[in-house]
């Protein structure tokens, strides 16, 4: 059903999130970001934060299956949405092994 498909959503984004949340920025690692979720239409909900501290690939995966997933979600349900555009950071700054995004 469509709560089922939107509750098991909503725990995958946690995970995805709580992996981001292990990664450190320093001289070593770099902060990156990647467009996380599916409007309605359009468009992603937010940018998800992250460093090279941790793995990557296995965190870039894991987005775009979520991205996937979600934009299945609101066709199927018929989700809606607000139709603002989410800006990308511009840059990051690094403060206390925490990527900070600038907008």
């Amino acid at each position: 059903t469509c709560e089922q498909t939107l509750e098991s959503l909503q725990n995958y984004k946690s995970t995805i999130e709580a992996l981001a949340a292990t990664s450190i920025c320093s001289d070593e690692f770099e902060c990156r970001f990647l467009a996380f979720g599916s409007k309605p239409c359009g468009g992603p909900w937010e940018y998800l934060i992250y460093s090279t501290s941790i793995d990557t690939l296995e965190l870039v995966a894991l987005v775009s299956d979520y991205n996937g997933q979600e934009e299945r979600y609101n066709l199927n349900c018929g989700a809606v949405s607000d139709c603002s555009v989410v800006q990308p950071p511009t840059d990051f700054d690094c403060e206390n092994g925490r990527c900070i995004p600038t907008y």
